[in-house]
């Protein structure tokens, strides 16, 4: 059986070596988006792979690998942005692994890309109401839901399991 704990951990890797170079090529120049405008950026990379998923082909040189690794670090800019670390949506991970078995395994790839989807619809949501909600976890939890969905599809793009 694969090691999850691995496997993330390589995907986390090739994430956040892109989001060093960027770093060192743009700067912290992202620190001027507002959260919403974190949100639309998601929103552009999972609508971007469900077109590729549905097409089947691209006309620009990049796959949806790339986009999966857009979404974590947008995610993980989102999060900074609203003042949170990291390594929390790491250990959420693996607690909902824990929990849910890793169902996720099951899953298709394209079933990522449309809960991304609805998360990003749920945090637009959200924030129009200024960030309140009366019984649902907050922005901060869909980002690291997006995180988390993004990992899985870089996991089984890596690994080919799918």
């Amino acid at each position: 059986m694969p090691n999850t704990k691995e496997q993330f951990e390589q995907v986390i890797s090739l994430c956040r070596e892109l989001f060093e170079k960027k770093l060192k090529d743009y700067g912290p120049s992202w620190r001027i988006m507002r959260p919403q405008s974190v949100t639309d950026q998601i929103f552009i990379k999972a609508n971007r792979i469900r077109s590729l998923e549905i097409k089947g082909t691209s006309m620009v040189d990049e796959g949806i690998r790339p986009e999966f690794i857009a979404i974590v670090n947008y995610g993980v800019i989102g999060l900074i942005q609203l003042a949170l670390g990291f390594a929390e949506t790491k250990e959420l991970m693996y607690a909902k692994n824990h929990d849910y078995d890793e169902a996720w395994r099951s899953m298709r790839i394209s079933s990522y890309t449309d809960l991304i989807l609805m998360k990003i619809y749920r945090t637009k949501q959200i924030e129009s109401h200024g960030g309140k909600t009366l019984v649902s976890e907050g922005v901060d939890a869909n980002y690291m839901d997006m995180i988390n969905y993004a990992l899985f599809g870089l996991i089984k793009l890596e690994f080919g399991e799918e």
